[in-house]
């Protein structure tokens, strides 16, 4: 099987029929097993449950099998009537944001396996030419479980709405903002971060006073462990959990209704995973997580501006209070009621640019405060007159 070649999933399908390990495997222990191969973290270095041989796969193709796998899981185990590839096609299209931008060009094609395999691929790999893998691994495929658990909650409730994802990718956000406050001691790049998060809250709320809420969006076990594997990776960004983290953990778990054994077993395993693994990730060689995270966004977001600055400047020209308020960011600090105002026009306007579609996807709000930094550097004078030249 290739899973960079057309027919994969037929192929894959037929050799999942009848499998016993599936059929035999809880809905705990898969999401073990997808822990340990790294798709949690996002970062593949096996196949789930060794349930094909691995016959020498890169880690993206890795990817696409265990997103595929996670998604057949669950279908399998909601024993759900309609047929797996239809339902995931069609998961995909009542996704608001998708259906409107990212996967436009794909949605309007009969339902097959192929449909299939291209959506699965644009999710993994969004666009070879325009994102960094580092940024691929960091922001969007450690972030693909939440479309199983949306997928999940489709099955389930025969819909599903943006809120959900919203609700749950607001959940990540506050709580991996809080893991980043908890630390005793914060590098510059902690700081960073920290900036990053508060200004991309989707709600414009301050961390401390949405933690409660962001553990009311919690309502599976499933849900609870994959925020608390994501606190968990947070607190790497030095290479160790230390005290205040490990407190922090602990009551992050309990809030979560997870048992001391759960939460335990989440610190363990992320330790683990990266001291077996260090060697063979090339981002974990030289780079913390956070570092990484914010040297290779930054670089991203702006290459995407500058190759769509003309259609950018286009839409943003149409929208004088937008341009106002993106020319006033470059020399002070937007309140929250502007910065709320600000990601929703840019949003909007991103919807109808599928090169920036990106930005729709769960995790892309992070990215916001970077695109609004580097608006103003890479588009036309409307900006010079604000602009505040480096040294």
């Amino acid at each position: 099987m290739n899973p960079s070649a057309n027919g994969w999933i037929n192929k894959l399908l037929n050799t999942l029929e009848g499998n016993e390990t599936i059929q035999e495997t809880s809905i705990s222990d898969f999401f073990i097993a997808l822990r340990e191969s790294g798709f949690i973290y996002g970062n593949n270095v096996a196949i789930v449950q060794n349930l094909i041989e691995n016959i020498d796969y890169t880690s993206e193709e890795i990817c696409k099998i265990n997103l595929f796998l996670s998604l057949y899981f669950s279908h399998q185990k909601l024993h759900s009537s309609e047929d797996f590839v239809d339902s995931v096609i069609d998961f995909y299209t009542k996704i608001e944001e998708y259906k409107t931008s990212f996967f436009r060009e794909l949605l309007g094609e009969k339902k097959s396996p192929g449909l299939l395999e291209k959506i699965i691929h644009k999710r993994v790999l969004i666009d070879d030419n325009l994102l960094s893998k580092s940024f691929n691994y960091f922001i969007t495929n450690a972030l693909l479980y939440i479309d199983v658990l949306a997928y999940k909650h489709y099955l389930k409730n025969k819909t599903i709405t943006k809120d959900y994802i919203k609700n749950i990718e607001s959940s990540l956000e506050t709580i991996v903002l809080s893991v980043l406050n908890s630390k005793q001691t914060k590098t510059d790049y902690d700081h960073s971060l920290i900036k990053l998060f508060e200004q991309s809250l989707r709600y414009q709320k301050k961390y401390d006073s949405t933690y409660q809420e962001a553990i009311s969006f919690i309502n599976s076990e499933l849900e609870a462990q994959y925020i608390l594997d994501m606190a968990c990776m947070a607190t790497w960004t030095d290479a160790e959990i230390d005290k205040k983290e490990q407190v922090f953990l602990n009551k992050l778990g309990t809030d979560l209704h997870l048992n001391e054994e759960k939460i335990n077993e989440s610190v363990q395993a992320i330790t683990k995973f990266f001291h077996n693994y260090k060697d063979q990730i090339l981002l974990l060689g030289s780079k913390n997580i956070v570092k990484t995270f914010y040297d290779n966004s930054s670089s991203m977001v702006s290459k995407l501006i500058s190759r769509n600055s003309k259609r950018l400047y286009k839409e943003l020209s149409e929208s004088k209070e937008l341009m106002l308020l993106i020319s006033q960011s470059t020399v002070r600090d937007l309140t929250e009621e502007e910065q709320k105002k600000v990601q929703a026009q840019l949003l909007d306007i991103f919807k109808s640019i599928p090169s920036l579609a990106i930005f729709m996807l769960p995790g892309g709000a992070l990215l916001l405060p970077l695109v609004i930094k580097f608006i103003p550097k890479l588009l036309p004078s409307a900006f010079d007159d604000n602009r505040i030249e480096e040294d």
